[in-house]
């Protein structure tokens, strides 16, 4: 039993080091590439695309951005809802495409990069803040049916392995 509790925080330990890392190569105005995990995007980002994310220092993100965000040692990709102007500094609120609610409100340091561009197998896709009525539709009924939601994950991972071979 121990073994497998230090080993789940050397674990923990390491995706806190990836994330500062990630957070660092950002902050000074890098770019970073990562592997989208999770369904929370659906349909604009998928289980296994590639993400370019660029640093928010030139620019910061406007609503509908898809953005890096960082909650309690945790990384999301989400877009951007809404900006609110507080009296100290903006704040970000966030939202998941296939989630039904959004994220507590982000500040500039927890705002780690915006998404540049999506790499989906052999596609390259700029991500457009504007989300066409047919998209949304389609991320709201993701979002509310699972077993649909089950069917396309599944459809896409097999289309996915097939083109790999």
């Amino acid at each position: 039993m121990r073994e497998t509790t230090s080993s789940a925080r050397t674990s923990e330990n390491n995706k806190i080091a990836e994330l500062d890392l990630a957070a660092e190569i950002l902050a000074s105005g890098g770019i970073i590439r990562l592997r989208a995990f999770g369904s929370s995007m659906l349909p604009a980002i998928w289980p296994g695309d590639i993400l370019t994310i660029e640093s928010v220092a030139l620019r910061w993100p406007v609503t509908g951005d898809i953005v890096l965000i960082r909650i309690n040692n945790r990384a999301f990709i989400h877009r951007v809802q809404e900006l609110q102007s507080g009296q100290d500094s903006p704040r970000w609120i966030t939202r998941g495409d296939a989630v039904p609610e959004c994220d507590p409100a982000v500040s500039g340091a927890q705002l780690q990069g915006t998404v540049s561009l999506i790499q989906r197998g052999r596609r390259w896709i700029v991500p457009s803040p504007q989300r066409s009525n047919l998209v949304r539709l389609l991320a709201w009924v993701l979002c509310h049916c699972n077993p649909l939601r089950n069917i396309c994950l599944r459809a896409h991972q097999a289309t996915s392995n097939s083109r790999d071979e």
